[in-house]
């Protein structure tokens, strides 16, 4: 999928303060899916949310769901190594990422919601928020792409 130019403007002047961030860049050495590093996968994640709630004029705040989509997997660590602090990875990760994101930045209460219940259903506690939801959609169908097809969901960059 392409970023559709329609929005593409508007949502790298939302994800530049984020990615240009130097702790943000170490989500590039982990692989998340395939070979799609962490960072490729929450911009994924993040423009896909943004995508489905313009393409749905879902009023929402659109900075916040861009941080929490970019921050949603900031756990900062490479899940695959065998080592029994990841072993229930998919079950503790969002606490980790909420754990440095707000180490690490100002979150507010949407941001906060969406990195921590972002693997709804799998764990139980339900998004408060739309731009929780979003976001728990577009990582779904981001995950399953790139665990599929070994490849980032977004064509980020033209």
């Amino acid at each position: 999928m392409d970023i559709n130019l329609n929005y593409r403007d508007e949502f790298i002047e939302l994800v530049t303060p984020i990615i240009e961030n130097e702790k943000v860049k170490r989500m590039d050495k982990y692989i998340q899916h395939g070979t799609t590093s962490t960072l490729e996968h929450c911009i994924s994640v993040a423009y896909v949310s943004f995508s489905i709630a313009k393409k749905f004029h879902i009023n929402c705040d659109y900075n916040s769901l861009i941080r929490g989509a970019l921050l949603h997997d900031y756990f900062l660590y490479d899940w695959h190594v065998s080592d029994e602090s990841h072993k229930w990875h998919g079950f503790s990760h969002a606490r980790m990422a909420l754990l440095n994101a707000s180490r690490d930045f100002e979150l507010t209460p949407i941001e906060k919601d969406i990195i921590e219940k972002h693997m709804f259903p799998l764990n139980i506690r339900l998004p408060k928020y739309k731009e929780s939801y979003l976001v728990t959609i577009a990582d779904k169908i981001c995950s399953s792409y790139e665990t599929i097809y070994k490849v980032p969901y977004v064509a980020i960059y033209n």
